[in-house]
This record gives C-alpha cells, structure tokens and sequence, in this order.
C-alpha cells in the first residue's frame, strides 16, 4: 500500500509543481497557494523523491512518506511563526501554512498505515 500512496502523492506532487509554473488561480504568484519558482522547484522534488520511493519496496515508501510527513509539520510551525516566507526565503501564505499541516499528518498516516501490509505479509509467509 505505501508503494502506491507514495506514487500518488509523488504524481500529484509533480503536477502541483508544475503547475505553479503556469498563470492559474489555485497555485502560483497569484493563486490561493502563493507560490514562488522556488517553492515550486521544491514541489517537484518531493514529487521525484516519492515517485521514484514507490519503485523500491514497501518499506522505502513508508519511509519517505513518514519524512515528509515530519517535514511538512516542520514547514507547517514555521508557517506559524513566519506567515509570509517559508525558511525565510521562500514565498507562501497562510493557505500554505495550513495545507503544510494537513499534507504532514496525511504523509504521516500514509507512511505508518501503509507499510503495515507488506510486514503482516513477511508474518504471514514466516508462520506457514
């Protein structure tokens, strides 16, 4: 299951980035997510990361996923503490701040919740 959450987010994750390279109303300079060249080179890294994380096993996906997780927390307090420029540099506002909130506890869910299946299989084959 993490495989396939951590290529959905990384799909997903990739199109947002690019996106925000384009004049639209959800994400970009002037959208509901302000966002900047490099705020969304940093989207399309995280979408590489993920993407190329569910080639590998289970146990790569889940990890990545729970990393981001923590990250986007991370962003998320910063969000809190600097509502304009995320690490100081980079452009966001408040939508962001609480998309980075929400995209942190879904990555966080997604990487525990999503590796448990490939474990309880390695159970299942060990106790035949």
């Amino acid at each position: 299951m993490a495989k396939k959450l951590a290529m959905v987010f990384g799909v997903v994750f990739v199109i947002v980035g690019l996106l925000g390279f384009f004049a639209n109303p959800i994400v970009g300079e002037t959208g509901i997510f302000h966002t900047d060249m490099i705020h969304n080179i940093v989207h399309l890294l995280v979408g590489v990361v993920l993407f190329f994380a569910s080639t590998k096993d289970e146990g790569a996906s889940a990890m990545w996923l729970k990393v981001f997780g923590v990250v986007y927390l991370i962003l998320f307090v910063n969000g809190l503490i600097t509502p304009d420029k995320l690490l100081g540099f980079v452009a966001q506002n408040q939508a962001d701040t609480w998309l980075h909130l929400v995209l942190g506890v879904v990555l966080l869910i997604a990487g525990m919740t999503g590796g448990k299946s490939a474990t309880m299989v390695m159970m299942d084959k060990t106790t035949m």
